[in-house]
């Protein structure tokens, strides 16, 4: 007997090094390329799997969300198991329930959250701190956090962002961010603790979408001004030129993290799925 069409929304984590973004392409590893391979290897799939973002390469992930349509005859509970079984230890499925009707992981979503990790490593003039390097930016000097927070504070609300970023489909560049703060924390879960001495800063940033590399872009022109090189308002000149040469340098991929994605009730898996 065929196993009935099972559509399942799951909460996926994934070390992001190893692999060369999100969405699957052509002759490299992919994150929904071995999510899709651990599903084939035990079960029918009809139809990709497809995800809330499409994390660049090297980008990490803790909420990241998807959704798939698969012949399971079981329960949920045993899909996520097998499915946890078949994957390498780069990627866990941390939630599995059945998806609500019209719901999607990108499309249904309000609001995305991604924080990025900077590790301050003073004087070390090699910027190298090696308990956090695979997952954090480590930067040879101090910043002014004050200074990069009234920056980062210009940018909440909705605004023209094209120049951190380039638009995923259309020609869209507006966006609505409602966070942009950096904090200074002294350990964060499941991460390696800090080398002594090393102070850490997350920047945490929430909008309705993002362009693509607009994360990183915006941290490497927060970074500009933390490090003195831009005063605050120098963001809000960046913001309203439109011109991509004018923002900073993208910070590097390694210390960005995709930590949740926000739906609204009626679409949200994990109030409708319980």
């Amino acid at each position: 007997m065929t196993p009935p069409l099972r559509t399942v929304a799951g909460v996926v984590a994934y070390d992001g090094t190893d692999y060369h973004g999100f969405q699957v392409q052509v002759g490299v590893p992919t994150v929904q390329g071995a999510l899709e391979a651990a599903l084939a290897s035990f079960t029918a799939l009809a139809g990709r799997l497809a995800g809330a973002g499409r994390t660049d390469t090297g980008v990490h992930a803790a909420g990241q969300v998807v959704v798939v349509t698969v012949a399971w005859g079981h329960t949920v509970a045993k899909l996520q198991d097998a499915w946890n079984a078949h994957l390498p230890r780069s990627i866990v499925v941390r939630r599995l329930v059945e998806a609500p009707p019209g719901f999607h992981p990108r499309f249904s979503a309000l609001w995305r959250t991604y924080r990025y990790t900077v590790v301050e490593t003073g004087g070390d003039s090699l910027g190298r701190s090696p308990l956090t390097d695979r997952y954090a930016w480590s930067v040879p000097r101090r910043l002014d956090v004050a200074a990069m927070n009234r920056a980062a504070r210009t940018l909440v609300g909705e605004h023209d962002f094209a120049a951190f970023g380039l638009p995923t489909q259309g020609e869209n560049t507006v966006r609505c961010i409602r966070e942009a703060e950096w904090q200074i924390v002294t350990a964060l879960p499941s991460v390696t603790p800090p080398e002594p001495g090393d102070p850490r800063l997350v920047f945490t940033i929430s909008a309705n979408g993002f362009l693509r590399v607009m994360v990183r872009s915006v941290v490497g022109s927060l970074l500009a001004v933390g490090d003195g090189h831009w005063m605050p308002d120098d963001i809000v000149l960046v913001r309203e030129a439109r011109d991509r040469r004018r923002a900073a340098p993208p910070a590097p991929p390694h210390g960005l993290t995709l930590a949740e994605v926000v739906y609204p009730d009626h679409l949200d898996p994990w109030r409708t799925g319980m």
